[in-house]
């Protein structure tokens, strides 16, 4: 009979195979990729020394020779001091690929975080389903779907994807709130060899899925230089949120500056004197928030349209803006995508919205209409008027045509809505409403006085027509303030709106509303 000295030294022997399942061939494996171990790369991601794992002896069953942890490194710990539950590919055990065994843990840790109501993270360096489990591999898919849809709005979930992401692998992590990639890394669902194979396409892998093909579709959120950064920006995002949506997000740092500073007046001078000139939106909204802090999401994806989060006295706000640098804020197909995406983010773990405003309005062309812009733009203001957190409306400059719902304004859905002098807000803009009202008025004058009579009327429309102060006098905004006390102006409005309760919805029967698709 085994003394409890020998099953102690068994235990030992056994957990350090299960600390590096493959063996010398893993850390030979790793070595030639130049990467870190799963559990070296879980160090990184959590405060030191806080890694709890979960389920290091699961094997397959009936294989002597079968690795443990089958592939997945799952357990819990924590980041900056709150639990999150983590979920981490082994890529040196079967690939990284997912199995039976390897998928059972994965949903076992999902529901730990489902019953703790705390965030995960996965790190993702997959082939996808294990080929050898048969239908028991995609099968399993499947089961995790079913709990990562019972998750999605409930907690949020971070997906970071390392190395190649291929096949079934991509289903997962594109069903979590964000993607963070690094350079190296690759997503798609059929890799260049199957397509090949399938249809003589010769493609790379870099051009079919590559981190920065992948940015500028909008599947992956952020693209980091190096895994350490990855693991940084995905710190940084779980900052802003709660750990579950019956929490409220994390106070840090209220701020206590004081009433004007310096910062705040150069506000005054940030719009150009012309219409047409353009200007980085970012330098508004460095100097409305607290400590000109802004972490963006999908800069790649939909330039025209920045989203990103910011802090108003110490608390989390969600941020649309229009970019006039890129298509002159011009909204488009695309970035009515970003927006409904990042309000729905924002309203599921309450996390109030911020919208500034300088768009020209809707994108014209045959090639928006192809890429379905109605569809597409007509979920925007469907996403806005469901919201149920604080709205900030914010209008610096242009306000447009359909453009000025799908930002925002008060009768879609702002609790407050502001605008700068500066502002304007009409129908469509000055040129083209000479051009179509104006047309038979030009036409009359003699052809050497058209062009000068011209420009007076656009003047003349600027002047009278699109006005912050007619949207004032007749009650669609609710103040014309000066942009040195927009951040003030911010802060005092949320201030009023933090207890702002629930909307009581009107009775209706339906199971849930239809989205234009």
């Amino acid at each position: 009979m085994a003394t409890t000295q020998a099953k102690l030294d068994e235990l030992v022997k056994i957990l350090a195979i299960a600390a590096e399942p493959a063996g010398a061939a893993g850390v030979a494996k790793r070595a030639k990729k130049g990467v870190p171990s799963v559990r070296e790369r879980l160090d990184m991601l959590l405060d030191p020394g806080t890694f709890i794992e979960v389920g290091a002896l699961a094997r397959q069953p009936d294989q002597p020779d079968a690795l443990y942890g089958d592939g997945l490194v799952t357990g819990r710990g924590l980041i900056d001091g709150r639990p999150v539950v983590v979920i981490a590919h082994d890529q040196t055990v079967y690939g990284g690929s997912v199995g039976v065994v390897s998928a059972r843990k994965f949903m076992r840790a999902l529901k730990l975080a489902f019953d703790s109501g705390c965030p995960v993270v996965t790190i993702n360096d997959s082939g996808g389903a294990r080929i050898q489990d048969a239908v028991g591999s995609i099968a399993s898919f499947g089961d995790i779907s079913r709990v990562l849809e019972k998750l999605s709005g409930y907690v949020p979930q971070v997906s970071i994807i390392l190395g190649k992401c291929a096949a079934g692998s991509v289903y997962g992590p594109i069903n979590t709130d964000v993607l963070i990639g690094t350079e190296d890394s690759y997503m798609f669902v059929t890799g260049p060899e199957v397509i090949k194979a399938v249809n003589g396409e010769d493609i790379s892998a870099e051009d079919l899925g590559g981190a920065a093909v992948q940015a500028e579709r909008g599947t992956l959120h952020h693209v980091a230089k190096t895994e350490a950064d990855a693991y940084a920006w995905a710190r940084a995002y779980l900052s802003y949120m709660p750990s579950s949506c019956l929490e409220q997000p994390p106070i840090v740092n209220p701020g206590l500056e004081p009433e004007l500073t310096g910062s705040d007046r150069e506000l005054d001078t940030i719009i150009p004197d012309s219409d047409r000139t353009g200007y980085d939106m970012h330098e508004i909204l460095l100097r409305i928030f607290d400590d000109g802090e802004f972490h963006e999401i999908r800069a790649a994806f939909a330039p025209n349209l920045i989203t990103g989060f910011a802090r108003v006295d110490g608390y989390p706000v969600g941020v649309i803006a229009n970019q006039p640098l890129v298509l002159g804020g011009s909204i488009d197909a695309a970035c009515s995508d970003k927006s409904t995406y990042f309000i729905r983010l924002c309203d599921a773990f309450n996390i109030p919205l911020v919208f500034v405003v300088d768009t020209p309005g809707v994108l014209p062309g045959l090639d928006q209409e192809a890429a379905g812009v109605i569809i597409r733009g007509g979920r925007v203001p469907r996403a806005i008027i469901e919201a149920t957190v604080p709205i900030i409306n914010l209008v610096v400059r242009k306000s447009y045509g359909g453009a000025y719902g799908m930002m925002a304004a008060r009768q879609v859905g702002a609790d407050v809505s502001f605008a700068w002098p500066t502002a304007r807000i009409a129908v469509i803009g000055a040129e083209s409403a000479v051009d179509l009202i104006g047309k038979r008025q030009l036409a009359a004058v003699p052809e050497e006085h058209r062009a000068a009579a011209r420009e007076f009327m656009i003047n003349q429309y600027n002047e009278t027509v699109a006005t912050p102060w007619i949207a004032a006098e007749r009650g669609y905004i609710d103040a014309v303030i000066e942009p040195a006390r927009t951040r003030l102006e911010i802060r005092h409005a949320l201030r009023l709106l933090r207890d702002k309760p629930p909307v009581a919805r009107e009775f209706n029967p339906r199971k849930h509303s239809v989205y234009p698709m």
